[in-house]
């Protein structure tokens, strides 16, 4: 075991790639686990999909999952933003998945670099943006500036909104890494202090086994945060993507 509680979220190259202008492409440990989770969220819904005369659990849980993020986005868009039910569901379950892999000791968490979770975050305020401006026009800068104020308060509300909407891909990222980051972290710091106790031997041993209880309570946290972010970061999408539907707001 690493001494050090950030050596867990070192990336380490697998597959050594050619150097194409500024592009790496070197297959690393984490490139690995993106891999896993695309393609376990592929067999899960293939198999989830598959047409049976009686449905099993895993069709009714596909079930599930499809009126659950196609509610969300009814609920928070309405119900003209159903084409991007592909868009929300693919960032939901790929978020999912990689939190919940990255809970395996000799798995990476993909989510805990920020140049994953920054990457998502500005293709989604990208996308909004260009959508915005290919379904409103010019219109679509109306976000920035809600109408119905009065004209001395535009001076003031447009920085701020214009401001608001930089940030969105800032908040997005950091929310999601630094969540993803300080759990992990703290059950490497707990996992650390019980071996120091166990390996201290007597009495030191004995009291290894408040931290454990800290530990199993961390864990069971840490999978509610796993599946909290998928959502927030999902629904925060469908957020977004309202003001491609409503620039007056």
């Amino acid at each position: 075991m690493a001494a050090d509680p950030m050596h867990q979220f070192e990336i380490k190259p697998i597959i050594e790639g050619p150097q194409l202008g500024p592009f790496d492409t070197t297959f690393t440990n984490s490139s690995l686990w993106m891999f896993v989770a695309v393609f376990g969220i592929i067999i899960l819904f293939g198999l989830a999909t598959s047409r049976k005369l009686i449905p099993g659990r895993l069709q009714s849980f596909g079930e599930i999952c499809y009126e659950f993020i196609m509610d969300m986005i009814k609920d928070t868009t309405g119900p003209e933003a159903v084409k991007y039910f592909p868009l929300v569901f693919a960032l939901f379950f790929f978020i999912l998945f990689a939190n919940l892999l990255g809970m395996n000791p000799w798995a990476f968490t993909t989510t805990s670099h920020l140049a994953v979770t920054a990457a998502l975050s500005f293709f989604v305020v990208g996308l909004v943006f260009i959508m915005g401006i290919a379904k409103n026009g010019l219109k679509f800068f109306k976000i920035f500036a809600p109408s119905g104020l009065p004209f001395i308060m535009y001076f003031l509300i447009v920085p701020i909104e214009i401001i608001s909407f930089i940030a969105r891909p800032v908040a997005l990222s950091v929310r999601l890494f630094a969540n993803m980051m300080a759990g992990h972290v703290m059950l490497k710091v707990f996992a650390i202090f019980i071996a120091f106790l166990v390996g201290s031997g007597g009495i030191f041993a004995g009291a290894a086994i408040v931290p454990i209880i800290g530990t199993t309570a961390i864990v069971a946290l840490e999978f509610l945060v796993a599946a909290l972010q998928a959502f927030v970061f999902a629904i925060l999408t469908c957020v977004y993507l309202n003001d491609v539907y409503h620039v007056d707001h």
